[in-house]
């Protein structure tokens, strides 16, 4: 049984809801997201280290102090403001003709801390430790995290309806082509209906999000700890999700540069290739995409090149095992190019397949890597058995677009957003 409610979202008005929306933290450098912020910009609060000079430290209190003074600031201009009641919301994003439908609401940290809300990828812990900072300075989650659940029929059905019969609060194009719509639930009807549907699903899968989901488990368990009335329904017991049904989501390929061959030519490491693949050279100067699973893309010496695994050195029974990113790490980039660490080896890098492969070719002709790789997409099926496996995907597995924006909905770790302000005459962002 899944448990989820409805929360006041902090939110902006429409007239800035397009400003104000930001793309998720962690997939913008701090140069990025310094060019791309405007003055309502959410990133204001999520990246704080743009509000200082380039060679600020961004894990410095001064950064953090900087993004809890500019979230106090957003509120009290206006561009925020909170839900009178409790409400679910509907969040869609269409991109190149698909639109995907997903519930924001509260999800329980107790949930995640039991494993009902399961997760296929490790955390580092300099990020975690940032986001739990980042919450429990902000007294919120600012943005939320990207789950996903196996398709419930009359999930599917009510959620269709809402959207044919109500206008949406928000909807706007951002500048990357992706439109985004969000509908308010407030119907008390609708609520409880989309309560107990979900009492009746048996987990939820972290598509996007691990490091914010075990930040909001790790606030929520220290001040479970700290308070001595603790009762288990407070506010800091529940995080802000975006929840989409399988069948809704689509994972990109996560592909691969290497910057040498590991003193090999690159005729030795064609040979060393032809042991566990078969290896066929494209006439065509146009990038090959793999055509299914155990079959790659390979860029090498200005040609293209498809390596298809040959029967025998993968196992399809294992979840992780089967894997492409598994059999590529295996074969060629720790049996030939001797990087057995993904996480941490500086001779690799990777590209999301958002990108195309183009942009693959243009870094080995340029010198800058001596040979990329491009993988065909992992499957939300794939997902969902090793994380129900208990297992763990290797790193840069899934890419997800398009990407959730940050700043329709932010959930508070506290009753009222007056509480969020000192009770200090002399602190200017005080509300009276």
């Amino acid at each position: 049984m899944i448990k989820l409610k409805p929360f006041r979202a902090v939110r902006p008005p429409k007239e800035y809801a397009e400003e104000i929306a930001s793309r998720p933290y962690d997939v913008l450098s701090s140069a990025e997201a310094r060019q791309e912020a405007g003055e309502k910009s959410l990133l204001h609060i999520t990246k704080p280290e743009i509000n200082f000079m380039p060679t600020a430290y961004e894990y410095a209190s001064v950064t953090y102090d900087s993004g809890k003074k500019c979230f106090l600031q957003w509120i009290d201009k206006g561009w925020l403001f909170q839900d009178e009641t409790e409400k679910y919301y509907i969040y869609a994003q269409t991109m190149d003709g698909r639109t995907q439908y997903g519930l924001t609401a509260c999800a329980s940290a107790e949930d995640y801390e039991s494993g009902k809300i399961k997760k296929h990828e490790l955390t580092r812990e300099d990020k975690e430790k940032d986001r739990t900072r980042h919450v429990n300075e902000q007294n919120a989650n600012i943005e939320p995290v990207f789950l996903s659940y196996p398709d419930v029929e009359e999930m599917n059905e009510l959620v269709a309806s809402i959207v044919e019969t109500q206008s949406a609060e928000y909807d706007f194009t951002s500048g990357d082509g992706v439109r985004h719509q969000f509908w308010i639930v407030d119907s008390p009807e609708h609520i409880e209906r989309i309560t107990r549907i979900f009492e009746n699903v048996p987990a939820l899968y972290i598509a996007d999000g691990h490091h914010r989901t075990a930040a909001a488990a790790a606030v929520a368990k220290s001040r479970r700890l700290e308070n001595p009335n603790h009762r288990g329904d407070e506010e800091y017991n529940w995080f802000m999700a975006v929840i989409f049904p399988e069948s809704h989501l689509r994972i990109f390929d996560y592909n691969r540069l290497v910057k040498d061959l590991n003193g090999l030519s690159a005729e030795q490491f064609l040979d060393r290739l032809n042991e566990n693949f078969t290896v066929e050279k494209q006439s065509s100067s146009n990038p090959y995409k793999p055509s299914a699973l155990h079959n790659f893309s390979m860029y090498l010496a200005g040609s293209w090149y498809s390596l298809t695994a040959k029967k025998g050195t993968y196992n399809d029974a294992d979840p992780v095992g089967g894997l492409d990113v598994t059999v590529l790490s295996d074969l060629v980039l720790g049996k030939i190019l001797d990087i057995t660490d993904l996480r941490t080896s500086k001779r690799i890098d990777f590209v999301g397949g958002i990108r195309g492969l183009d942009i693959l070719g243009k870094r080995v002709d340029s010198k800058e890597m001596a040979v990329a790789f491009a993988l065909y997409p992992v499957s939300m099926r794939q997902l969902i058995n090793i994380a129900d496996a208990g297992e763990i995907m290797p790193p840069k597995t899934t890419w997800f677009e398009p990407k959730l924006r940050s700043g329709l909905a932010i959930h508070l770790l506290v009753d009222n957003f007056k509480q969020l302000f000192t009770f200090n005459p002399f602190n200017p962002f005080f509300l009276k």
